[in-house]
């Protein structure tokens, strides 16, 4: 028995993950103005601007073209005199499986803006101006982008039958044919485009903490505090995906003809044939993650000021969210074609015994699942229906093999 097995594996890995985990740039400010004698005209003028700005792009254009042809058939015993005629085929087996895992960003930006502020005007003498002007600003801007084209063609031909025995004169014939096993071998597997960004770490026990405090100055001097902080956070993940899958499966083990013979008995028994073809594609997920409240405790005073003093604590604290999250997902599963054959036989015109056909069963099974469309923010967590964690350790490998 012949046994003709043929695997074939096409996978693509393609990503870009930025770990940007580093300690904010300015962890806290603190600034004091004490002790100074009247008259006297004292400022601290503090300005930061930290930008974090990351682009991560994946064009992913992947072709998969698969063409099997697994025959044992197509034999031909025809014309023989004096004796029995045997056609005997092998098994086929066949398995093909196409994995393909494409685009995936991640982001981790741990620069936050969550410091603490401890500023303090206090002890200045008559007539002293005293002034603390804080200006910090944090920008987050994530732009993850994804865009992938796969087409998937699998075209398995599996041929066990097409045999002829034909004009035999003196014994028996007979044509076996073998099995045809394709089942739970022919797997498309897809996955595309992943953004998972997550800013911030989270940590309640992180969060700032501000003190404001003006107290015990002089007569007629003027205290001012003047805080601000603008957390900006802009999260733009969008994904584009476009899958076609083409799979032509035509799996025969009959179509076989045992005609005019004479003499003996005339048997012709096919094979099983047994098919499955799984299709699953995995698409466009979008998981955003933005952590911290910045500012936890906030202590302000103002107290003891001499007469006429003139004293204000101003803080202008705003925390900006601009997230946009797109899917677009174009999946055709409409070109699904297998034929599971065991029929189609002839035994015409026999003399002289008994005629005999028995066909094999078939079995062939299509499931085609498809899961995409995922934008999620909040905890980020990648075990969902959608779980990309193959392709998240084929990226990791892949990153391995570039350091």
């Amino acid at each position: 028995m012949d046994n003709l097995k043929r695997k074939l594996a096409a996978t693509v890995a393609t990503g870009a993950i930025l770990l940007f985990n580093a300690t904010p740039a300015l962890a806290g400010v603190s600034c004091t103005i004490s002790g100074n004698g009247s008259d006297t005209d004292n400022d601290c003028d503090f300005t930061t601007s930290n930008t974090v700005n990351v682009v991560q792009n994946n064009d992913a254009d992947v072709d998969n073209d698969v063409d099997v042809d697994a025959n044992t058939g197509d034999n031909d015993a025809n014309d023989n005199t004096g004796g029995d005629v045997e056609v005997n085929t092998g098994d086929v087996e066949v398995d093909v499986t196409l994995d393909t895992a494409v685009n995936t960003n991640h982001a981790s930006v741990n620069n936050t803006g969550d410091q603490d502020f401890d500023l303090e005007i206090s002890g200045n003498g008559t007539d002293s101006d005293n002034e603390v002007d804080v200006d910090v600003t944090n920008d987050v801007d994530i732009d993850q982008d994804n865009d992938a084209d796969v087409d998937n063609d699998v075209d398995v031909d599996a041929d066990t039958g097409d045999n002829e025995a034909e004009d035999n004169t003196g014994g028996s014939v007979s044509i076996d044919t073998g099995d045809i096993e394709a089942g739970d071998s022919i797997v498309i597997n897809t996955m595309a485009n992943a953004n998972s960004a997550v800013v911030g770490s989270g940590d309640e026990d992180e969060e700032g903490t501000i003190s404001a405090m003006i107290t015990g100055n002089g007569s007629d001097s003027e205290n001012d505090i003047d805080l601000t902080t603008l957390n900006e956070v802009d999260i733009d993940q969008e994904n584009d995906a476009d899958v076609d899958n083409d799979v032509d499966v035509d799996a025969d083990t009959g179509d076989n003809e045992a005609n005019d013979n004479t003499g003996g008995d005339v048997e012709i028994e096919t094979g099983d044939a047994d098919v499955n073809v799984m299709v699953d594609t995995t698409a466009n997920f979008n998981g955003a993650e933005v952590a911290g409240g910045y500012v936890g405790d906030v202590d302000l005073v103002l107290d003891g000021n001499g007469t006429d003093s003139d004293s204000e604590i101003d803080l202008d604290l705003t925390d900006e969210l601009d997230l946009d999250q797109d899917n677009d997902l174009d999946v055709d599963n409409e070109d699904l074609d297998v034929d599971v054959d065991t029929g189609d036989n002839e035994a015409e015109d026999n003399t002289g015994g008994d005629t005999t056909v028995e066909t094999g069963d078939t079995s062939g099974d299509v499931e085609a699942n498809t899961s995409g469309n995922v934008n999620v923010f909040g905890d980020v967590d990648l075990d969902f229906d959608l779980d990309l964690s193959d392709l998240t350790d084929l990226l990791e490998a892949l990153l391995d093999l570039l350091t």
